[in-house]
């Protein structure tokens, strides 16, 4: 019972499908995509028009098989009764012989075999495919950055809420108790007030009792009825009896107004736009200029701080350290020196602190040329990377294979450390706090280092206190903010190769140096001038 190998599920009957008989199927026609018995196979498929030409191939074969192209039975959408023949690249179309002599007479030079037009068009959709695996790298990245940017944002909204919340709670309070402090006030104006009138309404009541009471007298004294008795007495009732003065203030004091204040935004508060948090999503990079060195590789490049136009330059692999300085696109060497270097840091003299193989990392003078020891010791680590902070700490790198231990060394002016961070992997930025804790990792971009693992090489701050990473397997750079969070990556050229550090000079624009192409043995690595934006 015959069955078709590409149906991998189960064995299901079939027939051939020419005779659709249950005769054993030995042979599929590529062309006409039909199962054959032996016999349709020499009898009747050959009577098909080109069917010398078909391509037949043995059942067994059938899932195994590598499909080829036929472009030899391509019909002309022109012109029905014929086949293609060509490609016309200036009319992107194909052609049949008719087509050619009618129309395509001037273009024989545009005139491509069908093969070759279908690579081209392979080759095209292939780079289509790359750029589309690029632009949804891109968009993963921008999908992550604005993930991020919607929680911090969230998280901000939060706090500024609760910001609001606090003070409007704190704002109550002060006007809880100002409420408070304005009604005492007035309660103790109330009772001043009072107090006066009351005093002077005492006296008032005292006189009319007063008066009444000479009243009273002068009633007895006119309803007297003895003679001699009254004019005895009356120039003594006369003297003591006269209209009480009374003494009360002229003016008082009165309850004061309430005039309400406006409520004002500046005494309440205001949002405000937080420019120095926003966010930019995309980097740009404009290559200035490019300069070609004597090195096999830039590992270590530090331009000088007072003399913005030369900049110290070093190679692990050719034990050279140089100073140098532009001349039109070529470097002048000013000076050079043969040592071992694992680690490069300009001082603010523009002299170089250099890991040179040992413990104790050395210092090149700028003036003398001359290497001295230094203060900074990691021992019993060898000393490796080398960093300075804006506050003129040394963070120094230390390792020691026989050991199996690495640490990160904090340091003063002194060389004198408190902060020690260890670890044994690799592959990884990690983000310190000021105590030496560690904030965050970061171990690469899921697409870029899909195939090759994240091998950051250098660091560098931006002037918006961002970092940027150079990945020198996948040609890129890394853009992180400060807590160590990919913002935005760029590896969009096919100039800046194998990046391996990075420096801004004082004129804020960035160096990169990098290694030699693939395979290259010769001392060519060059140095890119940089202006970047967006990070």
């Amino acid at each position: 019972m015959a069955s078709s190998k590409s149906i991998q599920k189960g064995q299901i009957p079939i027939n051939c499908q020419l005779c659709e008989t249950d005769k054993v199927i030995k042979w599929k026609c590529i062309e006409c995509n039909l199962l054959m018995c032996n016999n349709c196979c020499d009898k009747i498929h050959l009577k098909f028009r080109n069917a010398i030409d078909h391509k037949i191939i043995d059942i067994k074969d059938v899932g195994c098989h590598d499909e080829e192209l036929n472009f030899t039975n391509i019909k002309c959408s022109e012109h029905s009764r014929q086949f293609s023949c060509l490609f016309c690249k200036k009319c992107d179309s194909l052609v049949c012989p008719t087509c050619v002599s009618k129309f395509h007479k001037k273009h024989a030079n545009d005139l491509i075999e069908i093969s070759e037009a279908y690579e081209m068009k392979i080759d095209i959709l292939k780079k289509r495919q790359n750029q589309l695996e690029n632009g949804k790298a891109s968009m993963i990245t921008k999908k992550g950055q604005l993930s991020r940017l919607k929680a911090i944002e969230n998280s901000k909204h939060m706090k500024v809420k609760q910001d609001i919340l606090s003070y409007q709670k704190s704002l109550k309070t002060l006007i809880d108790n100002y409420f408070q402090q304005l009604e005492k006030e007035l309660d103790r104006t109330n009772k001043s007030v009072l107090q006066h009138i009351e005093c002077d309404l005492a006296v008032i009541i005292e006189s009319i009792q007063g008066v009444e009471n000479n009243k009273g007298e002068i009633k007895d004294f006119i309803n007297n009825t003895d003679a001699s008795k009254f004019f005895h007495n009356i120039r003594k009732m006369e003297k003591s009896i006269a209209l009480p003065t009374v003494q009360t203030t002229n003016t008082y004091n009165t309850i004061p107004k309430f005039i309400p204040g406006e409520i004002m935004q500046s005494n309440v508060g205001v949002l405000q736009s937080d420019v120095r948090q926003s966010m930019e999503l995309s980097v740009n990079t404009v290559i200035n200029k490019t300069f070609q060195t004597d090195l096999s590789v830039v590992t270590y490049l530090c331009p000088c701080i007072n003399e913005d136009i030369s900049t110290w330059i070093a190679c692990d692999i050719d034990n050279e350290v140089k100073r140098v300085k532009p001349d039109g696109n070529k470097l002048k060497v000013l000076s050079s020196l043969n040592t071992e270097v694992y680690g490069m840091a300009i001082l603010q003299s523009d002299d170089v602190l250099l890991s040179t193989g040992g413990s104790k990392l050395q210092q090149l003078n700028i003036t003398t040329g001359k290497l001295t020891d230094t203060v900074y010791n990691v021992k019993p680590l060898l000393a490796t990377a080398i960093y300075i902070t804006s506050g003129n700490k040394v963070v120094v790198g230390g390792y020691s294979e026989k050991l199996g231990r690495r640490a990160v060394f904090v340091m003063n002016e002194k060389g004198e450390h408190k902060t020690i961070v260890t670890g044994s992997d690799s592959g990884r930025v990690v983000v310190l706090g000021q105590g030496g804790e560690i904030i965050n990792t970061y171990t690469g971009h899921t697409e870029i280092n899909k195939d090759k693992q994240f091998r950051p090489v250098s660091i560098v701050t931006t002037p918006k206190d961002n970092v940027i990473v150079p990945d020198k397997d996948t040609h890129s750079l890394h853009i992180l903010d400060n807590d160590g969070n990919l913002m935005a990556y760029h590896n969009k050229n096919n100039v800046i190769l194998y990046p391996c550090t990075l420096a801004f000079t004082p004129k804020g624009q960035l160096y990169i140096g990098c290694g030699r192409t693939k395979g290259s043995t010769t001392n060519e690595a060059k140095i890119h001038e940089v202006t970047i934006t967006g990070c």
